[in-house]
């Protein structure tokens, strides 16, 4: 609805406020006249056509609003559009990542008010404070709005040089869904199925990019295990706990020729290296059976590739898996004045295995009572609890 609104209001804040009032409108038409048959159809054209009024009406508002699309082009409300880009949200993910943003500010934009996430979600993902966050997407509004930036739709041969903030944006929809920061579930399918759809989408627009290949490698391997990581009773299971005979395999299978597809491209990818990671897991049949060493290798690569605080975390676990519990323990300490990491509930997590693992469970303790601190998501609240109250006094 707002990515539809924003294309007849050329204004983020004002399609916002269309959107709140279509949303309002329908508690009270519904609740007489009925739920209509499409109602998103109905939200989108109510959307839509208040901004036209609005626009309409007050034409000195209107010429100081920054344009977002081409002066133009005059969009009507129940006009179909037949542009490149099949979909209005991927159409507007890559209008926010626009080059005259920082990168950081496209992404956190496009997730805020594209993707549906809150400011907290957003803040998690990119793993800064919610106040940090909020102001991160409060000045990039504003430069939208004092700079007036026009913002157009970016035809197929243009598409390349934004790719990089789109797939990003993609990935941290999938992440942000496959592991809820908060909430009573584990997974938001929501965001698992919207960010596949368009994963998708930009494959079809960019067959031969392997950057989107191997993100949708990496979502499809992933997402694969989404049926075994909740047990019937609730509890959370880890990937060694699952019951592997119940991953999708169609998923897989696409998965891994997809990956071999990215992986061609010399050097290969970010995105290509996670998803061959998780295709070692996807292809292994038993949990012992997991070339741990294979994954490490893979991890130096991806930081190499791509240095970030939670890969060098994720290749500290693959260490202890690789090289035994003492050495992961070294690695994840070695990362703990990392100020990303700090406030990173796996982190603590992570370290707390390591010390069970080892016998060192007064330390333990204290490193689960630390995640607990730092996690707001219930499935994953519970799992750190059982693990707590199963250290031996």
């Amino acid at each position: 609805m707002l990515a539809a609104t924003v294309r007849v209001s050329r204004d983020l804040d004002l399609a916002e406020e269309c959107v709140q009032d279509a949303y309002a409108r329908a508690l009270t038409s519904w609740a007489t006249d009925g739920v209509p048959n499409r109602p998103g159809a109905w939200l989108t054209t109510v959307a839509r056509r208040r901004a036209l009024d609005l626009l309409r009406r007050d034409s000195a508002l209107r010429r100081s609003l920054p344009l977002l699309i081409d002066e133009g082009v005059e969009p009507e409300p129940d006009i179909p559009d037949d542009g490149e880009i099949p979909d209005d949200r991927l159409r507007l993910i890559c209008t926010c990542c626009h080059p005259a943003l920082a990168p950081e500010a496209q992404i956190a934009l496009t997730l805020r008010l594209l993707c549906g996430l809150t400011t907290a979600e957003v803040a998690h993902a990119f793993l800064v404070s919610e106040s940090t966050m909020a102001a991160r997407i409060t000045r990039a509004k504003k430069k939208i709005a004092t700079a007036r930036i026009p913002y157009r739709v970016p035809p197929a041969d243009e598409l390349p040089e934004r790719v990089d903030a789109v797939l990003t944006v993609v990935h941290l929809l999938f992440t942000t869904g496959h592991a809820a920061p908060e909430g009573s579930d584990l997974v938001r399918r929501d965001l698992v199925e919207r960010a596949l759809d368009l994963g998708r989408m930009l494959r079809a627009l960019l067959p031969d990019d392997a950057d989107v290949a191997g993100l949708l490698a990496l979502m499809l391997l992933t997402d694969a295990r989404r049926a075994t990581r909740v047990a019937t009773d609730g509890r959370l299971l880890l990937l060694e706990e699952q019951d592997r005979s119940r991953w999708d395999r169609a998923s897989i299978a696409e998965g891994v020729a997809l990956v071999r597809e990215a992986l061609r491209r010399r050097p290969p990818g970010r995105f290509a290296l996670q998803a061959a990671i998780a295709a070692v897991h996807a292809e292994t049949p038993r949990w012992e059976d997991t070339d741990w060493r294979e994954v490490l290798a893979l991890y130096d690569v991806l930081a190499g590739v791509w240095p970030s605080p939670v890969v060098s975390l994720n290749r500290a676990v693959a260490v202890g898996m690789a090289h035994g519990s003492e050495a992961g323990l070294a690695a994840v300490d070695a990362l703990r004045d990392e100020p990303q990491l700090a406030s990173y509930s796996y982190t603590a997590a992570a370290r707390a295995d390591f010390l069970r693992r080892l016998g060192r469970f007064d330390e333990a303790r204290t490193s689960y009572e630390e995640a607990l601190l730092l996690t707001e998501n219930e499935v994953e609240r519970d799992f750190l609890l059982r693990r707590l109250h199963e250290l031996p006094s």
